[in-house]
């Protein structure tokens, strides 16, 4: 079978790209095939990110907010932000919205097949499954095929359990959420809660830690009931939907292509837009599907190269992290200091790879210099 485009994976990544593609009206009518093991029918995960003004998903953001808060054991803070939005989505609602719009169009076909290679032969890209080779002009990829090797020494997982419950009582204020509640025991590394009410009685309630290792599985919801108990002092509730994650925050780089070929495009953390330093993707696979579109629509290759503003970002992601694994300071020494010190939409634009050389020196000054110029060098050094 010979198509255009072969979409490998039908997640975030491959579902945004999917979209953009279509709505391209000179790249519309291409022939794509999506392929993944099965198809997106469960609620399996929440992605939340901050934004100005309306994005290409607006019509599906569950809820939004305008005013977030930090907590840590010393000092609170509560900031309304003046220039963005936190928003969320709900991963079965995005699954529906892009399956149903695709729908319309009869040369877009799924297939759900197990990939077991992507490759080239003379150049040119195919898909390998059980039941047959595909080839295309070009291939996205979102599988795991090309990940690197992460390990303990090079990675830490920010792993997370979230629970959506439904109060008995209107206790929550949905115009408010909490980015990052530090009021935890750090045994374990960087340990905090997200809150985030949708209405007065509904919010997700996430445990999050960014570590070597994942928890035995009743240690996320041991923690998960007494915060609910203890913090937020609610007795009544019912759970009404959970959800699991891991994302690699890792050392280890992410190619945005095959080595056969530059016509294997690396998407989502496959091609490394997971953001190595806090785990946030949907923005930054908004922001890679739609250069890439802007790319084939002028018949370039969309394979694009990272500017120096790309890399230093990069640099600043794999400072952090080298001095989060080396353990000379903790993640909720690092976060606290900084929403202290910095006014926190400026944090925000930072982590979001937005800001000002202005914003990026006010940054490093919140923060202990030697400590983190060593970490930078040592980084340097070790990407030469």
């Amino acid at each position: 079978m010979q198509v255009d485009y072969i979409i490998a994976g039908s997640g975030c990544a491959g579902l945004s790209l999917l979209y953009r593609i279509l709505h391209e009206p000179t790249l519309r009518h291409k022939k794509i095939l999506v392929l993944d093991k099965g198809p997106k029918v469960h609620n399996d995960r929440t992605w939340c990110y901050w934004e100005k003004g309306e994005g290409a998903f607006e019509s599906i953001v569950y809820h939004k907010w305008k005013t977030l808060q930090f907590f840590s054991t010393a000092f609170k803070k509560q900031f309304p932000l003046k220039h963005h939005q936190y928003k969320m989505i709900r991963g079965i609602d995005f699954y529906n919205y892009v399956l149903n719009y695709a729908g319309e169009f009869k040369n877009v076909v799924f297939k759900y097949e197990d990939i077991q290679k992507i490759d080239s032969k003379s150049g040119l890209p195919f898909v390998q499954t059980e039941q047959s080779i595909y080839n295309a002009s070009y291939v996205f990829n979102s599988t795991a095929l090309f990940h690197p090797k992460i390990n303990t020494r090079n990675t830490l997982l920010q792993h997370f359990e979230g629970w959506v419950i439904k109060t008995a009582d209107n206790v929550f204020d949905p115009d408010v959420g909490t980015l990052m509640d530090f009021r935890l025991k750090q045994h374990d590394g960087a340990t905090f809660m997200y809150v985030l009410p949708s209405k007065p009685n509904e919010a997700l309630v996430e445990y999050t830690l960014f570590s070597p290792e994942r928890l035995p599985r009743q240690d996320y919801k041991k923690a998960l009931k007494e915060y609910i108990k203890e913090e937020l002092r609610i007795d009544d509730y019912e759970l009404i939907h959970t959800e699991f994650g891991v994302i690699p925050m890792t050392l280890a780089k992410f190619s945005r292509h095959a080595k056969s070929t530059r016509n294997i495009v690396n998407i989502g953390t496959a091609g490394g837009f997971t953001k190595a330093s806090s785990g946030y993707t949907f923005q930054f696979i908004q922001e890679n599907t739609k250069s890439i579109v802007d790319a084939l629509k002028k018949g370039h290759q969309p394979n694009l190269k990272l500017s120096l503003r790309d890399k230093i970002y990069q640099w600043y992601d794999r400072t952090l992290l080298e001095v989060l694994l080396s353990k000379k300071m903790s993640g909720k020494a690092i976060f606290s200091m900084l929403f202290k010190k910095v006014q926190p939409e400026r944090i925000l634009v930072f982590l979001g790879n937005k800001s000002s050389f202005l914003d990026d020196l006010i940054i490093m000054k919140s923060l202990p210099f030697m400590l983190f110029l060593k970490a930078g060098v040592r980084q340097l050094w070790f990407n030469k």
